[in-house]
This record gives C-alpha cells, sequence and structure tokens, in this order.
C-alpha cells in the first residue's frame, strides 16, 4: 500500500516534536541549575564545537552527499552492491573520525583559542572551556556515525527511529544537570559527561533497527570504491553549501565571545526556541524529501521532482508563517515559562529576547534553504549552492560586525537571519532560472490565504496577550495556563482562516513511490 510524503513528514515531525520537548525540559534544567553565567557560557562553547562539527560534517555535508548516492545505488544496483557501499562507507567515516577525534584532543587549547578568541583574557572560564572540550569532542564521532545509520533507514523508508533519536542526548543532560552536577567541581563538568554518555546511546540504540532491515555495515576501508569516490566528491563542497546556517551561527558564537557575560547563554536559549519549529517540520519535510527526489531524479521523472519541491515548499511556508508570528510576538511569555526559574532571571529573559525576535525573523529561510538545498543535492548539483553559500557567509561576517555595536548579540541573531533569506533567495531564482522547480498552479491564492491566517493569528493574540511584567509575577501553572491558551486560540484562528478560505488536508498528499 502506497505512503504519502504528508504521512511520513508528520511521522518524522512527530517523532522529533518529542525530542524538542525533551530538549526545553533540558533547558529547563540548564537555566534553572547554571542560570546565564561564566560557567554555562563555558559549557555553550565546549559542546557547540562539536556540536557545529555534528551539523556540518554528519547532518549536513556527509547526510546530503550520502543519502543521493545510497538512493541511486538502490534505484539502478543489486543488494550485494549496496551492502558493500554501506560497508565502504562505513569503514572511511570511522577510520576518519577517529583519527580526528584523537588529533582534536590534542590540540583542544588552539581549538579554544580558534573557536573562542575572546576568552583568551578570561583565563577561567578558558580554562574550563578547554577541560569540557576533551570530554565532548568524541561525540562528533558517535553523532556521525549515527547519522550514518539515520541515512541507511530514512533511505528505506523507516524515519521514525532516526528522528527519535536524539531524546536520549536529552535524557542524558537532563540526568546530569539534575543529578550528577552535585558530584562535580564545578557542577557544569557534569554536563559535559552528559553529552558523552548520549552520543554513545543514540548510536547503540539505532543499530537493532538497522539489523532488522538487514543493511548492518561490516566496516572495510576503501577508498577506490566507485560509490565512495562519488560521496567524497559531493561531500567536501557539501560541507560548506548545505551548512551555511551552521556556518552562521558559529560566526555568531566567534563574535559572542567578545561581548559581556551571559551573551552567549541568551543567543543559545533563543536558538533553541527557535528550532522548536525547525526541528519539528524545517527538518522533517527537507530529511522526508530528499530520497523522493533523489529517486525522482534517478528516474528522470522532472516534472515530478518539480511537484515535490512544489509541496515541500508550500508545506514548509504554512508552518514557517504561524511560526513566525507566534514566536515574535510571545517571545517574552514563550522565554518566561520556559526557562525565568531558579538562576534565570527577568533580566534574562529581556536579553534573551531580544536575540529570540532576531532569529524568529529567519524562520520562513532557515527552513526554506534545507529544501532550495535538497532540491540541489537530489541532482548532485554541488557547486551552485556552495557559490551561493560563500555570498550568505560574506553578507553574514558583514552584518555581524556593523549590527553587533548597536545590537549587542540580537545583532548577531538577526544578521543570522538575513544572511539565511539571503541565501534561500538566491538559491530559488537559482532553480527557476534552471527550470528545475515551475510553480504549480494556485500560488497568488495560497499566498493570500497565508496573509489572512497571519493577520488573524496576530489580531487574537494582541487582544488576549498580557503585559510582560504580569507574567513575571504568575506562577508556573499560570504561565503554562495562559500561554497554552494563546497559543491554542492562535492557532485555531489560523487554521480556520485558511479552511475558510477554501484550504483542505487533501490538496498537500502527494504519492510517494
Amino acid at each position: 500500500m502506497k505512503k504519502n510524503l504528508l504521512k511520513s513528514t508528520f511521522i518524522v515531525s512527530f517523532m522529533t516534536g518529542t525530542s524538542r520537548i525533551t530538549g526545553f525540559l533540558r533547558e529547563l534544567a540548564f537555566a534553572y541549575v547554571f542560570g546565564a553565567t561564566a560557567s554555562l557560557d563555558a559549557f555553550i562553547i565546549a559542546f557547540r564545537i562539536p556540536n557545529f562539527l555534528r551539523r556540518l560534517f554528519a547532518e549536513g555535508a556527509f547526510s546530503q552527499a550520502f543519502v543521493p548516492v545510497l538512493s541511486e545505488y538502490r534505484q539502478t544496483r543489486s543488494k550485494e552492491e549496496v551492502q558493500v557501499f554501506i560497508n565502504h562507507i562505513a569503514g572511511l567515516i570511522t577510520t576518519a573520525l577517529f583519527c580526528i577525534t584523537v588529533i582534536a584532543i590534542c590540540i583542544t587549547p588552539w581549538l579554544m583559542w580558534l573557536f573562542a578568541p575572546g576568552y583568551i583574557h578570561d583565563p577561567t572560564r578558558l580554562e574550563l572551556a578547554t577541560s569540557m572540550l576533551r570530554i565532548t569532542f568524541p561525540y562528533i564521532l558517535f553523532i556521525s556515525l549515527s547519522a550514518f545509520i539515520s541515512g541507511i533507514l530514512n533511505s528505506y523508508g523507516k524515519f521514525s527511529i532516526p528522528a527519535f533519536a536524539p531524546n536520549l542526548l536529552n535524557f542524558a543532560l537532563i540526568g546530569a544537570a539534575l543529578y550528577l552536577a552535585p558530584y562535580f567541581h564545578p557542577p557544569v563538568k557534569a554536563l559535559a559527561w552528559g553529552i558523552f554518555i548520549g552520543g554513545v546511546a543514540q548510536l547503540l540504540f539505532q543499530l537493532p533497527f538497522l539489523k532488522r532491515i538487514n543493511m548492518m555495515p561490516r566496516p572495510q576501508l576503501l577508498w577506490r570504491d566507485e560509490g565512495v569516490r562519488k560521496v567524497l566528491k559531493l561531500m567536501l563542497p557539501a560541507m560548506f553549501g548545505v551548512s551555511v546556517v551552521q556556518i552562521s551561527l558559529f560566526i555568531d558564537t566567534l563574535f559572542a565571545s567578545f561581548l559581556k557575560v551571559g551573551s552567549l547563554s541568551w543567543l543559545y536559549f533563543s536558538d533553541r526556541v527557535t528550532s522548536l519549529p525547525l526541528g519539528m517540520f524545517g527538518v522533517a519535510i527537507a530529511t522526508v524529501i530528499l530520497p523522493h527526489l533523489a529517486r525522482k531524479n534517478a528516474a528522470k521523472s522532472q516534472k515530478d521532482f518539480s511537484k515535490a519541491l512544489d509541496w515541500a515548499i508550500r508545506f514548509s511556508l504554512i508552518i514557517a508563517v504561524p511560526a513566525t508570528i507566534g514566536i515574535i510576538l510571545l517571545s517574552g511569555p514563550i522565554l518566561t515559562t520556559l526557562l525565568q526559574y531558579g538562576k534565570f532571571q527577568a533580566f534574562d529573559v529581556l536579553m534573551a529576547q531580544r536575540s529570540l525576535i532576531g532569529f524568529a525573523v529567519g524562520i520562513p529561510a532557515f527552513m526554506l534553504v534545507k529544501i532550495f538545498a535538497s532540491g540541489f543535492y537530489a541532482k548532485q548539483n554541488i557547486k551552485t549552492p556552495v557559490r551561493i553559500a560563500m555570498i550568505a557567509v560574506s553578507a553574514n561576517i558583514t552584518l555581524d560586525a556593523v549590527l553587533i555595536i548597536p545590537l549587542a548579540h540580537a545583532g548577531l541573531a538577526l544578521a543570522t537571519s538575513i544572511s539565511t533569506t539571503i541565501n534561500a533567495l538566491l538559491l530559488f531564482l537559482l532553480l527557476r532560472n534552471k527550470k528545475v522547480y515551475i510553480p504549480s498552479s494556485g500560488w497568488v491564492k495560497f499566498l493570500g490565504q497565508l496573509l489572512l491566517g497571519g493577520a488573524v493569528m496576530c489580531g487574537i493574540i494582541w487582544f488576549l496577550n498580557a503585559d510582560l511584567t504580569v507574567w513575571f509575577k504568575w506562577t508556573c501553572f499560570s504561565r503554562a495556563f495562559h500561554l497554552a491558551l494563546l497559543l491554542g486560540a492562535a492557532t485555531l484562528g489560523y487554521i480556520g482562516s485558511l479552511w475558510v478560505c477554501g484550504m483542505r488536508v487533501q490538496h498537500f498528499l502527494l504519492p510517494e513511490d
């Protein structure tokens, strides 16, 4: 029985949604136990470096290069040839990442000077971040192997397990913050070990499901394998092209290391709030659409390829519009409800609110970049998105230098959103000019429906919301109740407006082969 992309997307979205919920519990534990302090700033640096490499290599360049080639092998080769290809890739990434991890642990102080130059004049934070980085860096090895397994499972239509796996990292970090921290000096070091444990757990969790589809890799190192060389050829430039958002966030971190204590924590927490819609829907749509596009490209079905892209763009915008409106208008209440407990004070809410608004402006672009990039990578076109990414990163660096002066950390968030919007716009224009994407009919009506739904949502939030000073005085239960009421009413108003305008679920059903 045939499935459809909408169903697959909702499966991934639901499973990813559970990880975002546990992720928020994780951030709540961080805020409650540590607050926006120098020690948490140091941990964020120690976590962000391997996490940046994870998104750059594992979930970025490697996934975008590996999945299309694996899909092509499944379409055109025998099962035995597919297994050999998987074995050779497993041998390559295991050997390469083990060597990188060992070298990185040996040169950790130099990495800190490179990634956080602002810490050079703060020996206490520098030493603490350096010691934690030695513990967290092996995470890149574990999570990259986990991403390799996820790519195989996704290519075989098994989306739910890879989407659920990040919960294990969140559970490990929550346990570390609440139960292990008192046994460490300083307590924040417990979080570094939480990263290590969570990475191992994510890898081991997925192995039995890989065995079920009889694709358990037997690592063999053979550089000259045709498929390996193809992945490497696609992967090298893709490291830069597909991960421009992560590069922009890393540049933000570098600039923020020169700002006052707490700036990195405010950026971190606001980025985590923004990642909720991006993770639940943006990543879910991109995860489902890439193997689908790769199959259509292998089958030389250009019409279906364009139709699938059109579906992904429309579905992304339906989510991005209310997410942007909701987070901007409710930035204060969201942060207050989620984080203002323990050592995380009202002042921290106000500071994090500024960067949250800056990030929220770019939500549509963050989601669309993943879709547009998938359109190029499914066709194994690497050069085009790389050139565009270079323009976007250059714009981000320039905007960081300009906006950090008047807006401090909020300027860094806004710079990332603007540069990502430039990236998305250029990708879209090239997809259209190359006739890779030809919009289906009905776009004018569709955009009008979104504008009306967004306007109704704004009106509901404006009418029901209270002043932020009132939110500060409410109890945890009152905050959660009023936030749920606001989000529920705004969502119902948005969906109801779309329904009144004629939009129906069946308009988004796209058969999957």
